[in-house]
């Protein structure tokens, strides 16, 4: 099943437990605008290499589209689409006043110099200029990306709109991005799992940690888990994995991880592989690398008792089936990586008031955000007994219904 047919599955499995009309959910599922652009820049050897971008904004009736750009090899248009449709329900669901939109373009980062990549993101910026700005559409970094490239999306809208910006955000601080912005997806994910240990009456103090993914979002979810006493067990990441039944030193981890670019080989743990991690004997495991790698085998010999999903997508339909049937509870992406979107949201305002907020500011306007969007889902399931992740989209679907139904068709 492909990442759109997933989407449109947990849309209906909501709309099912909501009773919407096929009409209202034709509306609500279909993008107001798909852009697909041919990209060609100039190698650093004087050949032509020719790229595909996208941007899909999915719905704006409750503000302006928001959604990250994605480097990637296989970023395609249906997966730009369902990345599209998802903000809008995650934006929905953390209240902040945005839509869902999402971009990408299909290239391999890595295979790209500095400058190839500058030119890139400034070609592909002149091809969609017209459909960005701060109150239309705001880029952000996701996958492959990062402030420097939205340093460059900055500059570029600016040479054609004027200074301006509030067009992105994920900004370096120098060039007026927010305090506290690279670390929110990650201590997001930290609130929304001590928030569920709370609601199951268990600490996150002593409570055991597994991580697959240890980039932005897992290194910070880790340093933030194990700074409130979480024992993190086990980390894996692209090349290998670590693991030590008495606790990682995480800050031990990161500096190893940022010298050797990786986690492999860490002296304060012994070798673990990534299946063996996802299903290991934890309380919280957290996927927070790519999409669809908790699948049914996966969900079949899991052990851990709760999923909190930093990644977007990392669970399949058929794994949530067998989550649900085997009572392992499943906190879902729009809901616990939600911290991103939402200090993005914070940079934007920071931006149109030309005014920067203190990093103590920023934390508590986060945890603030995502402790009221937690316990909105967790009553909304438990009212209705129905699992946390279409308790989400009810949430994420009725707010944009009940503002489409407000907006009218004109």
């Amino acid at each position: 099943m492909s990442s759109l047919e997933s989407a449109q599955r947990y849309f209906n499995l909501a709309a099912d437990q909501m009773g919407l009309s096929a009409n209202m959910r034709k509306l609500l599922l279909t993008p107001e605008r798909e852009v697909k652009v041919q990209v060609a820049i100039e190698r650093d050897n004087g050949e032509v290499a020719t790229f595909i971008g996208y941007r899909v904004q999915h719905d704006n009736h409750r503000g302006a589209f928001k959604g990250g750009l994605r480097y990637h090899h296989e970023v395609d248009a249906d997966e730009v689409q369902a990345l599209a449709t998802l903000m809008t329900w995650k934006t929905a669901v953390v209240d902040i006043p945005f839509g869902g939109a999402k971009g990408g373009i299909q290239v391999n980062p890595k295979e790209l110099s500095a400058g190839e990549l500058e030119r890139l993101t400034r070609k592909f910026i002149d091809q969609i200029h017209e459909i960005l700005g701060p109150d239309k559409d705001i880029p952000a970094p996701d996958m492959g990306t990062d402030a420097q490239i939205m340093a460059w999306i900055y500059r570029q809208y600016s040479k054609y709109h004027g200074d301006c910006p509030g067009v992105v955000t994920g900004k370096p601080l120098e060039l007026h991005g927010s305090v506290g912005r690279e670390e929110a997806t990650g201590r997001g994910v930290s609130i929304i799992a001590a928030e569920t240990m709370r609601r199951l009456n268990r600490d996150i103090k002593g409570a055991t940690v597994a991580l697959q993914g240890f980039g932005n979002v897992g290194s910070f979810a880790a340093k933030f888990l194990y700074d409130a006493g979480a024992k993190v067990l086990g980390i894996s990441d692209a090349f290998g994995g670590v693991w030590n039944k008495d606790g990682l030193d995480i800050p031990g981890l990161l500096a190893y991880a940022n010298k050797n670019r990786g986690v492999q080989g860490f002296p304060g743990g012994d070798s673990v592989t990534n299946h063996e991690l996802m299903t290991s004997k934890v309380d919280i495991l957290i996927p927070a690398a790519l999409g669809g790698v908790l699948t049914k085998e996966i969900a079949e010999l899991a052990q851990a008792k709760v999923i909190v999903e930093a990644a977007n997508g990392p669970t399949t339909p058929d794994a949530d089936e067998v989550f649900e049937r085997r009572e392992i509870l499943v906190v879902p992406d729009i809901l616990a990586n939600a911290g991103g979107v939402t200090v993005s949201y914070f940079e934007w305002v920071q931006n149109c008031q030309h005014f920067q907020w203190e990093l103590d500011r920023v934390r508590n306007e986060l945890h603030k955000i995502m402790v009221a969007s937690f316990d909105k889902v967790w009553t909304t399931a438990e009212q209705k007994k129905i699992p946390m992740r279409t308790a989400a989209y009810i949430v994420g679907i009725g707010r944009v219904g009940r503002a489409t139904q407000l907006s009218g068709i004109s």
